[in-house]
């Protein structure tokens, strides 16, 4: 470290430190900053360098604190107060949460069908996160007679949860069953005992626990626990509550078992064996399993099998070209059928005898999902809905009349008007020639001449499409004269499943390509011009971030990058690191394979930072996060103090008590986003803007 002014910008010493595989050589002179005794962090020198780049980051906003509350305020201002959720009817109770004016967290709420009068607070997340820097909900789950609830949170952002059991009768915990879990918990149809899953030391997800209530949880059965470092335990319930899941997999291959949950102690029972690279989900009801599968057509096919034979599966919908199979729910009387046509989400309601129709949505561009649906045979079908210009919308389906019942519209109290805003959904032709989708929103009057100024986001990884939905945090850079953009790049499952397989693995560069042809299209489009667009991606999107940085600095005006995953050749050689086994699937073996090592160097953005000038820099991380570790930002922002040529800002923001998400609370999160699209404004303008 230097002895440095706030004003003058840290400098991370360079140390030796190189290693040798697949016949490379690779110099890593910032390997210093990932503590050797993580996942404690106390190196003095570490921690120096993070605490020099956080007083730099706030010396360098200072100037901006004054636009930073103003957008926080604006951000604020469009979050209803009191806001709540539309009740849902879970056996005999109604159950929702709000926020009460001020607070940060959520109430968790019920009252008997039929009784408001006797509403109580099941879980006040303001009491629980009293005195602590993070707090997360994790899960929370009544017992199936209801006397009962199994919740947990994480207090530092490791994302390792403590389970705890209250008793709703006094609102008492009484009982605290593990310190290391994450995922979900299953209620036995008794409600005298449940299943978990628990993280090793490596934070992977290894084994699934039975506990009965008022046992020692030292004595908790192990009803499943996974060998593969690679895999990764979940768990579930079905809709009809008859079996519990146990599900174990990566990014690509997947196996179940089910127990009984009115008959815990009967041993689980096996689907069907793991087959590398075969995906599959089931659902139950009337005897039957109902069963998404990858097995024969990349878009999924859904089939069905009896519960004596789960493993011999038979047809129901077959896989489509066109048609992407992405969920399906078994309820009583449909089995409701998530699914994707050309990028568009669409809701199939499918009766046991066959027939079936869509769910009609009003607007041509929507994001559609189904929402809380706890029982079995639901009066109606809740929905959850919104497009780039429509604030999201609570929906009841009734599936006789066909009608969508509003339940609820999102508030917005500063005001909102539509009609301000304008939303275009465009296809762009990639270099390669395939036609890549992107959801524009702009204020009405925004002029195509290449004058303006754009924010382009995207994420591009693991399968997960970026929706065209509403943002009420959006509306402030749109007040200001900017369009917005998603590309629906490919690396995510817009397009159906293939459209996450060519930007997977061997063919990672597409999604890096798109991101690049996307904006120039935009630019040709008359949108923007280059030095113009303010780009932003987190995590797996952070990495796109850093690529393209490397590849084509020119374009952008500015840059935020949220814990970004930029250490990718030094994390996927790690073994040590929570993630990296199950990661190989999604981005190749560099340990074992030379072709992958050689295709991760190639791309890797602290491996490939250049001497050249680089666009103004945001970029985040946690100290406390487990899936993108400190040191990948921090040691990115070091090698770019080291080799950038130019004078542009860059700015490192560490968050030294949160991890992967950032803080909690709704305003703490708010915060952040001001601070992010301030920085956007003050390298490319419009701050006065209105």
């Amino acid at each position: 470290m230097n002895d440095s002014t706030p004003l003058d910008p840290p400098s991370a010493e360079r140390r030796p430190h190189m290693y040798s595989r697949h016949g490379h050589v690779i110099e890593d002179p910032w390997f210093w900053l990932k503590d050797q005794k993580y996942p404690q962090v106390d190196d003095p020198n570490v921690l120096a360098y993070l605490s020099a780049e956080n007083d730099y980051f706030n010396a360098m906003m200072q100037p901006q604190a004054a636009l930073v509350e103003t957008l926080f305020q604006e951000m604020k201002g469009r979050l209803k107060e009191d806001d709540a959720s539309v009740p849902q009817k879970d056996g005999d109770w109604l159950y929702w949460w709000d926020y009460r004016p001020g607070a940060q967290y959520r109430r968790w709420l019920r009252h008997p069908v039929g009784n408001p009068g006797l509403t109580s607070i099941i879980l006040d997340e303001n009491l629980e996160a009293e005195g602590k820097e993070y707090f997360r909900l994790g899960t929370i789950e009544t017992s199936p007679d209801g006397r009962l609830l199994a919740w947990t949170a994480d207090s530092s952002g490791a994302e390792r949860f403590t389970l705890r059991i209250r008793d709703l009768a006094t609102g008492a915990d009484i009982e605290t069953v593990s310190e290391v879990v994450n995922g979900g918990v299953a209620w036995s149809s008794d409600s005298k005992a449940l299943v978990f899953t628990e993280v090793n030391e490596q934070w992977r997800t290894y084994r699934a626990q039975l506990h009965r209530l008022g046992t020692d949880p030292s004595g908790d059965a192990t009803l499943y626990q996974e060998s593969d470092e690679g895999f990764r335990v979940s768990l579930g319930h079905t809709q009809d509550r008859t079996w519990i899941l146990l599900a174990t997999g990566d990014h690509e291959t997947t196996e179940i078992r089910v127990v009984s949950a009115s008959d815990i102690d009967t041993p689980a029972r096996l689907v069907s064996a793991r087959k590398v690279g075969r995906q599959y989900a089931l659902d139950s009801a009337h005897g039957r399993f109902w069963i998404l599968t990858n097995d024969d057509h990349v878009n999924f096919r859904l089939a069905e099998a009896n519960w004596e034979t789960p493993g011999a599966w038979i047809t129901v919908i077959a896989g489509s070209d066109s048609v992407y199979l992405r969920g399906a729910t078994a309820f009583a009387d449909h089995l409701l059928i998530s699914e994707r046509v050309d990028g568009l989400d669409q809701i199939r309601l499918r009766g046991y005898d066959g027939s079936e129709h869509r769910i009609a949505f009003p607007e041509a561009s929507y994001t559609a999902s189904p929402g809380s649906n706890p029982e079995f045979q639901p009066a109606h079908y809740r929905l959850g809905y919104s497009s780039m210009v429509t604030p999201g919308t609570v929906y009841d389906y009734d599936h006789a009349t066909r009608e969508l019942i509003v339940r609820k519209v999102q508030q917005i109290p500063s005001g909102y008007d539509p009609a301000r805003y304008v939303t275009e959904r465009l296809s762009i032709t990639a270099r390669d020639g395939k036609s890549v989708p992107v959801s524009v929103v702009y204020p009405k009057g925004f002029a195509k001449d290449g004058k303006g100024k754009l924010f382009l986001y995207a994420y591009g990884a693991y399968g997960h499409a970026i929706p065209p939905s509403f943002s009420t945090v959006r509306l402030s850079l749109l007040d200001r004269g900017y369009a917005y953009a998603i590309a629906h790049i490919r690396g995510g499952d817009d397009l159906g499943y293939d459209w996450y397989l060519q930007g997977k693995a061997t063919q990672r560069w597409n999604t890096f390509t798109d991101f690049v042809d996307t904006a120039k299209a935009l630019i040709e489009a008359g949108f923007t011009a280059p030095g113009r667009i303010a780009i932003n991606g987190g995590s797996a999107g952070g990495e796109l971030m850093g690529v393209v940085a490397n590849t084509d600095p020119d374009l952008w005006g500015a840059m935020v990058a949220d814990v970004p995953f930029v250490d990718v050749l030094n994390t996927m050689q790690d073994e040590s690191l929570p993630l990296t086994p199950g990661e190989w699937p999604e981005w190749g073996n560099p340990i074992t394979d030379k072709a992958a090592f050689e295709l991760i160097l190639s791309y890797s953005p602290y491996d490939n930072v250049m001497p050249q000038a680089y666009p103004p820099m945001l970029i985040t991380g946690g100290l406390n996060d487990p899936r993108v570790t400190y040191w990948e930002p921090a040691k990115w922002a070091a090698r770019l103090r080291a080799n950038k040529t130019d004078s542009n800002i860059l700015l490192l923001k560490t968050n030294m008590g949160a991890g992967h998400g950032g803080k909690s609370g709704r305003y703490e999160s708010l915060r952040e986003d001001a601070e992010a699209f301030a920085f956007v404004l003050w390298q490319l303008g419009g701050a006065s803007e209105r």
